[in-house]
């Protein structure tokens, strides 16, 4: 989850919805989700986005490939409407120096910004000249506390959080033959996009797949903890067939647990594009799937999503991207699906 290291809470009520046999991703107050494709600057209103001398910045919480694909989406968006980027700034998961990026540009007086802001409160304090500004906000995944969609933010844009947790338990089942013991390691804070993912796991598991049991569970939320969490799972269940973990962060710690104790048997499914996770799945190592984001789309639809607010036309206040799953037989196609990109040689190869 782009390994996020500093998270924003969430009220209970943005946990994972399960009712009999349908469930769904819901935003962090509770939204109903709209698909991504459904946020689009109709081709009829682009030469008045391009009349109108519109400018826009992008201040990002970190440097990585997601956050590199959700620029492009969003640059190509805005390249297509004619709206200017005047500023892209990185924090480094640094809330005081998102406060002054956010002042920074600011000073060049964008119509529109786009941001995943890393602390809820400091962040409702941080944004609000834009708002008094008349900005058009759309914030990726997170939002600022006390924020209502439509007066402070045109929409909250996101992963398909259960869509991502789903698949994942799909794919580790399909490579077991649906049979087996699991572990279950998932992140251990109050944060409504991992909550969903992780849940959304142990739900399709337990609800779909009778021959399937999950055995060992542990909650993590230091990644440089999960070497040692593995061991001790696999210690009491030397027996697992699989093993999910939250983001591929962490996974990349359980792979050097099973590594280190010769096991080359016990699967593993993860969330999020990673190299070296991506390379033990094509060599044939533990690792049977990666579940991605469409990271490019994200960006897309922040930026369809701001330019709708400058024509005065409303956008969901929840906005998610479809989840695509990443295996040995499509790496460069899922690569390319959710980054934008090539994958790298490393794994091609």
């Amino acid at each position: 989850m782009k390994n996020l290291t500093k998270m924003m809470a969430g009220g209970l009520a943005a946990l994972l919805m399960n009712s009999g046999a349908f469930a769904q991703t819901i935003g962090p107050n509770g939204e109903t989700a709209t698909p991504s494709t459904e946020v689009v600057v109709a081709d009829g209103d682009v030469e008045a986005l391009k009349s109108g001398g519109y400018s826009a910045a992008l201040v990002w919480h970190d440097q990585s490939d997601f956050v590199n694909a959700v620029t492009q989406g969003a640059t190509d968006e805005f390249t297509r409407l004619g709206i200017k980027v005047v500023a892209t700034t990185n924090a480094s998961f640094d809330t005081a120096k998102q406060r002054s990026d956010i002042e920074t540009v600011l000073t060049k007086e964008p119509n529109i910004v786009l941001a995943l802001p890393l602390d809820p409160v400091a962040s409702a304090a941080a944004f609000k000249e834009a708002v008094d500004n008349d900005v058009q906000l759309v914030f990726l995944s997170n939002v600022p506390d006390g924020y209502k969609h439509g007066e402070h933010y045109a929409s909250i844009v996101t992963d398909d959080l259960y869509a991502m947790g789903k698949q994942a338990a799909d794919a580790l089942a399909a490579d077991l033959g649906e049979t087996g013991k699991v572990g279950w390691i998932y992140h251990d804070a109050t944060y409504y996009v991992t909550n969903q993912r992780d849940n959304a796991f142990k739900t399709t598991i337990e609800n779909d797949y009778p021959n399937m049991e999950i055995v060992a569970q542990a909650g993590i939320s230091d990644p440089a903890r999960a070497e040692d969490i593995a061991n001790a799972m696999l210690l009491k269940h030397p027996d697992l067939a699989g093993v999910y973990v939250t983001w591929a962060g962490p996974a990349e710690g359980v792979l050097s647990a099973l590594r280190a104790n010769g096991n080359k048997t016990t699967k593993v499914v993860t969330l999020d594009l990673s190299e070296p996770i991506a390379l033990d799945m094509v060599r044939g190592g533990n690792v049977s799937a990666i579940v991605a984001d469409e990271a490019y789309e994200l960006g897309r639809a922040m930026a369809a999503s701001a330019a709708r607010g400058l024509l005065g036309q409303e956008s969901p206040a929840f906005v998610v991207a479809p989840a695509v799953t990443v295996t040995a037989d499509n790496v460069s196609e899922g690569w390319m699906q959710s980054l934008h990109r090539d994958a790298p040689e490393s794994v091609t190869k």
